[in-house]
């Protein structure tokens, strides 16, 4: 069961990894065509695209679960830390609402890709299952969000998402 673990812990840094080496690869890949024969491999420049949409769109679960993204909190400094906690979920209850609507069309419109499906030129893919990431990680974000909440309220920790003296020391 570690294993799964270690899965579910660092999903998105090997996805992020797997997709970013995908596509340094067929770069590479074309790159060294051009220059040794002339031409370049057509399928590289389609798959490093989409492992390109790919890494980006797990990444940015990545800078949720690391807490990395941006947020502007500098209006809450001046209130105590029950009310910049509360504005704190507020915020998150709004980006969560966000983030699964977008899913939702996401669904919506990957669904109307296979039934009318577009098929890369090159790959063959069809292209609703390369865009079926936007979805996937917009729901990915919706759980990291709770996730974090849930493992600090089971820790009594929920206070520190929101405190100020550890970043301005």
């Amino acid at each position: 069961m570690s294993w799964l673990r270690n899965i579910y812990d660092y999903f998105e840094e090997g996805a992020c990894a797997l997709f970013v080496a995908v596509m340094v690869i067929c770069l590479f890949l074309q790159v060294l065509m051009r220059i040794t024969v002339g031409s370049s491999i057509a399928w590289t420049e389609e798959l490093s695209r989409y492992s390109f949409l790919w890494a980006v769109y797990v990444g940015a679960a990545l800078a949720v679960k690391r807490g990395g993204h941006v947020r502007i909190t500098a209006q809450f400094m001046c209130l105590s830390t029950k009310w910049r906690l509360v504005f704190r979920v507020l915020g998150d209850i709004i980006w969560i609402a966000f983030s699964l609507y977008v899913a939702w069309i996401g669904v919506e419109c990957i669904e109307e890709g296979l039934y009318y499906p577009e098929v890369s030129p090159t790959l063959g893919i069809v292209k609703a299952w390369v865009e079926s990431i936007i979805p996937f990680s917009f729901v990915l974000v919706s759980w990291r969000i709770v996730e974090e909440y849930f493992v600090r309220w089971r820790k009594g920790t929920l206070d520190e998402l929101v405190r100020y003296e550890e970043a301005v020391s």
